[in-house]
């Protein structure tokens, strides 16, 4: 079951969702054509050195970075490295920040350069797909309604949700209850409560959802080598709707 935050808990994910939002929009205005991956890592640690907070993802179950960087095929949790982002790149950043004793996680996917129209559809329909999700919680929502959501958008617009990965709660652990699946069936799940968090993260591939794990242990790309997309963010289940924590702008 969900742990229910309170207005104390919210309050203190807020402040940690706006760094991590000013800390993303940065480190994603400086991933252009002909960076390493591994320098994005490294802006990430410093924003979070001036910001105050801690990286999420560093050391967690032994990942060795503060951001996960993936591209083109690769469909979540990059690993940093002295790859080139190239122009052409469909890159995909997922990063997380503890503050205060809790945690927030967001993740954004954008073209480097001038992409070709089947990358841009793909970015465009992973963050469209989350608001449509999101539009369906309110406090008494069944997950189910907001998991087929996101999957029958996905679909209608004909590339496929990745079913061996999903969303998650989050909030004093970076993994809390309850799993948040990208597909699902309506009025299915468990029963959503104002003052639930919840980090919604739909994974988009062009062809099939079959992904595959690189020889690092981390890196998920898509099976037959089609482009992938990603969009994430923190949300809290209000009386009437959501509230995003992470919003970028």
């Amino acid at each position: 079951m969900a742990t229910l935050k309170n207005k104390s808990d919210i309050e203190k994910m807020r402040e940690g969702g706006r760094v991590l939002a000013t800390i993303l929009k940065e480190t994603k205005k400086y991933t252009q054509a002909g960076i390493k991956t591994s320098d994005i890592n490294t802006l990430a640690e410093k924003l979070c050195a001036k910001h105050g907070v801690e990286p999420a993802f560093k050391g967690y179950m032994g990942y060795p970075f503060s951001i996960c960087v993936s591209i083109n095929d690769e469909v979540v949790h990059g690993i940093p490295s002295d790859r080139i982002v190239k122009d052409g790149d469909l890159v995909s950043l997922d990063f997380g920040v503890f503050h205060r004793g809790f945690y927030t996680d967001a993740g954004v996917s954008f073209g480097v350069g001038k992409i070709d129209k089947t990358k841009k559809k793909l970015i465009d329909v992973a963050e469209k797909s989350f608001f449509v999700g999101a539009k369906k919680l309110h406090a008494g929502v069944k997950l189910g309604d907001v998991s087929s959501a996101i999957q029958e958008y996905i679909e209608e617009n004909g590339f496929s949700v990745v079913r061996c990965l999903a969303g998650h709660g989050v909030g004093r652990e970076l993994h809390e209850a309850p799993i948040v699946p990208n597909y699902g069936k309506k009025g299915s799940g468990e029963v959503l409560e104002e003052g639930v968090v919840l980090a919604i993260e739909p994974m988009v591939t062009e062809k099939d959802f079959e992904l595959e794990i690189d020889a690092d242990g981390w890196t998920y790309r898509t099976l037959d080598g089609g482009m992938a997309s990603y969009f994430e963010h923190t949300v809290i289940v209000t009386k009437k709707g959501y509230e995003i924590l992470t919003t970028l702008s």
